[in-house]
């Protein structure tokens, strides 16, 4: 049975933003059986943890650099971390 799709942001309460506004509740699994990742969906998922960590959706001139070294040193450790695991093994019906 396929499961109920979210909503991508929560709806705004009168004390203002709720928890979790404009960004994904969930980060994607990028470990698979099939090995390899690409960079590209390692460092996506750095920049959604990141957003989700600082609660900023796109940092001003003033927090750029901070967010992008954030983004840069988690998609780094992300790497290394997918190198050093076994892929997962694929599940057999």
């Amino acid at each position: 049975m396929a499961r109920p799709v979210r909503a991508l942001s929560a709806p705004r309460s009168p004390a203002g933003p709720r928890y979790g506004e404009g960004v994904c509740r969930s980060i994607k699994r990028l470990r698979r059986p099939e090995g390899a990742v690409p960079s590209d969906e390692v460092e996506a998922a750095a920049l959604q943890f990141v957003r989700k960590v600082s609660g900023i959706q796109r940092p001003s001139a003033v927090n750029q650099a901070a967010f992008d070294q954030a983004v840069a040193e988690i998609t780094a450790s992300s790497r290394r971390l997918l190198d050093l695991l076994p892929p997962l093994r694929s599940r057999t019906a």
